[in-house]
């Protein structure tokens, strides 16, 4: 895909990879429609990719909604005439042990108020915005591709059930489809980071973010940069489909 001129949304663009990612499209001429729950962050990525792309607009949205979704996707139809591109990356996180032990007692139990959060943002939201996608660039006719963010916790990691759940199912549906879908023309490709330089990882104890660098070969945390840099090979690679990329620094969980 040559991304002059072409729409491309970006979820979770408030701040980020999602942030990141948007500055890095609109910089190869991408026309970027920007959704996040927290519009006021949004705007400040507006300004950003303003500074190159050719055009730029911001929605609010919750992407756990199907009406939200619905609309917003509505809007960037109307309001750009066409989607090419979809990077699906709001996400979120609620850590804990599945249960909790001492001295051979439980003490406390992930609640399912927090694995329900988790699963809503991560996994829901993902498939909401990927439906309403394939729906505006199947019902235009020139197809489009669709970039899933998964994560290295897919494989399963400590503290983050809900988590490594989500993001499993996640680069799943990435597969099921890039298989459904390449008869419309629309190519769908994950990327799995690892841990990379954003709020999330911020929340991380120093002691625990000390530790998880010294298990990265690279001896580093990610930048999101360098996330937004694989979703551009993704848009641009015609032939990259089906696949979720590892952006992880050599870790393996």
């Amino acid at each position: 895909m040559d991304l002059k001129g072409k729409v491309i949304v970006v979820t979770g663009a408030a701040q980020g990879l999602g942030q990141k990612t948007a500055e890095v499209i609109a910089r190869h001429g991408a026309r970027v429609a920007l959704l996040d729950i927290d519009h006021a962050k949004l705007q400040e990525t507006a300004q950003q990719c303003s500074r190159t792309a050719s055009e730029v607009r911001d929605y609010a949205a919750d992407v756990t909604s199907e009406v939200a979704v619905q609309a917003a996707f509505e809007h960037v139809q109307k309001d750009f005439g066409r989607i090419d591109g979809l990077i699906s990356n709001a996400g979120t996180n609620s850590d804990a042990l599945l249960v909790n032990v001492q001295d051979g007692k439980v003490q406390r139990k992930m609640s399912l108020e927090a694995f329900n959060k988790v699963i809503a943002v991560d996994l829901t939201g993902v498939f909401l915005c990927g439906r309403e996608a394939a729906v505006h660039m199947i019902e235009g006719g020139h197809g489009g591709v669709i970039i899933n963010i998964s994560s290295i916790s897919r494989a399963g990691n400590i503290g983050q059930t809900n988590y490594s759940a989500a993001k499993a199912a996640v680069a799943a549906m990435t597969v099921t489809w890039a298989k459904e879908l390449s008869r419309y023309g629309i190519r769908v490709a994950g990327i799995a980071p690892g841990f990379c330089e954003t709020r999330m990882v911020a929340k991380i104890k120093p002691q625990m973010r000390e530790r998880i660098i010294s298990r990265i070969p690279l001896g580093r945390l990610g930048q999101p940069e360098e996330i937004g840099r694989t979703a551009l090979f993704i848009l641009q690679n015609d032939y990259c489909t089906g696949r979720t990329i590892e952006i992880d620094g050599g870790l393996r969980l």
